[in-house]
């Protein structure tokens, strides 16, 4: 039986801009509602990869991931990427903070949006227009305090060993990116598949 009740939060640590979060997030929907677990929810917590790497996302790096992974692992997503990426995506950060302010359902809703609106309609996340009608959608306010605590989540998840986006905490143990099996072959090309056993023992980390 399914249920709203919130029973456990599984935290992620993850930039909003993350091809291979996207993947994870909407795969771990996929398989909380088919199992009837809407008690678990997640926390999304900001891991800025500007700041982590001291400069802007690169569009041809995300742009090559997402085609590695459209094409290896996921082929039903990204649909609709144009390839255009915020100058910063701290501001979108800012505004699923202002989601979580007001609840974790929410926040999580507004976390999903936001990729949604990169990855799957082509939408320019650096465009203010377009985060101000997504927190007006969902009756959301976004203040400093919201800009504060995107840094405060990278300053905690430096501080508990976060190694990259998507960088999931469940009551068992650290997950890093368990939906993908990602790394390069021997002439540097980047290889993206399923690791299907590794999220199943994610799964079962988060639903357990």
């Amino acid at each position: 039986m399914t249920t709203n009740r919130i029973g456990r939060v599984v935290e992620v640590f993850a930039d909003v801009c993350c091809p291979f979060t996207h993947v994870g997030l909407r795969r771990f929907v996929e398989r909380r509602a088919a199992a009837g677990r809407n008690d678990v929810r997640r926390l999304v917590r900001a891991w800025p990869l500007e700041i982590v790497n001291g400069e802007p996302l690169d569009p041809a790096f995300i742009a090559e991931e997402v085609a590695e992974i459209r094409d290896q692992a996921a082929p039903t997503m990204f649909a609709g990427y144009t390839g255009v990426l915020p100058t910063s995506s701290l501001p979108a950060m800012a505004v699923a903070a202002a989601g979580y302010r007001e609840g974790v359902d929410l926040g999580e809703d507004v976390s999903l949006r936001l990729r949604d609106l990169l990855f799957e309609l082509g939408r320019d996340l650096g465009d203010p227009a377009v985060l101000a009608k997504l927190a007006a959608e969902h009756h959301l306010a976004v203040s400093p305090e919201d800009d504060q605590r995107v840094l405060a989540d990278h300053a905690e998840g430096v501080a508990r060993g976060v190694i990259g986006s998507p960088h999931f905490f469940t009551p068992s143990g650290g997950f890093f990116c368990p939906a993908l099996d990602v790394g390069r072959d021997d002439r540097g090309h980047l290889r993206v598949h399923a690791d299907p056993e590794g999220f199943e023992r994610f799964l079962e980390a988060c639903f357990t």
